[in-house]
């Protein structure tokens, strides 16, 4: 279904990503792991082609999008839904109209100007925000969310595009754990009631191992392991993040119940 055939791309003489192949031949969950820098976002934006790709080639049921341009390169952003770290809403927008910027790609100049909608596509953002628990606050700016609601209205802004694949490009990374975890097992329904492809950058490995069917990592723009979430070791883990003994998954962990075992831990060592 999608085909990532060394892909590349080049920042002057730095290499953000290198000769990246990847081949998804059914829908699925992927976590993409590994350090800052390690070219993880780079990789996503070359797929929803807001960067373009120095090398290779994306290709989705046999069609090559890497050279897309004008109409065809907007039609496969909508196909290829974005999620950022920072939500990027409207905050002073109300939440629905903000879920209805997902259908700015297929209007016209002029409703888009005027702000103007057809009652089919409110009453579905509605449903949308109401699949992912916050139909409630279909009325308020939003800016008056929480950071975990926010998200959620980011992802709703995504499925309004009706998109065959999902990227979310660190979508818990500025998160508490109780949303976090929201946020995931929204994404994880949405695979498996959808059968919708979804792939996220993530930097904790409970998370990539609990939701996610395959995981990918990357280390200085190379993919350096690609299988089951049960295969990703704490050895491999070390491989991929270039750790020594020293690496500790807990330290990065976002389930409730290992934060608190590890506060419990620290409370428990006397101060010196």
């Amino acid at each position: 279904m999608l085909r990532i055939d060394k892909l590349t791309k080049r920042f002057g003489e730095k290499i953000a990503v290198d000769s990246a192949t990847l081949d998804i031949d059914k829908p699925c969950m992927i976590g993409i792991i590994g350090r800052s820098g390690a070219g993880k976002s780079t990789l996503l934006r070359m797929l929803n082609r807001l960067e373009d790709a120095s090398g290779g080639r994306i290709l989705f049921d046999g069609r090559e999008v890497t050279g897309l341009k004008g109409r065809d390169r907007r039609a496969w952003q909508s196909d290829c839904a974005m999620i950022f770290q920072q939500f990027n809403l409207v905050p002073r927008m109300d939440v629905v109209s903000n879920v209805l910027h997902g259908t700015l790609n297929r209007r016209n100049a002029m409703a888009t100007l005027f702000n103007l909608y057809p009652m089919d596509d409110i009453h579905k953002a509605i449903d949308i925000l109401d699949r992912l628990g916050i139909a409630e606050h279909a009325a308020k700016r939003a800016e008056a969310l929480s950071g975990g609601q926010q998200q959620r209205v980011a992802i709703a802004r995504a499925l309004m595009q009706d998109p065959k694949i999902i990227l979310a490009d660190e979508p818990i990374a500025s998160l508490d754990p109780m949303n976090a975890q929201t946020v995931m097992e929204a994404l994880r329904r949405i695979h498996e009631e959808d059968g919708r492809t979804v792939i996220a950058n993530l930097h904790t490995l409970d998370t990539a191992r609990r939701y996610c069917d395959r995981v990918v990592g990357m280390r200085d723009g190379r993919i350096v392991f690609d299988g089951l979430p049960e295969q990703l070791t704490t050895g491999v883990a070390r491989e991929i993040y270039g750790a020594g003994e020293e690496f500790s998954e807990a330290a990065t962990s976002t389930e409730i119940e290992t934060l608190e075992k590890t506060d419990a831990r620290r409370a428990a060592i006397p101060a010196e």
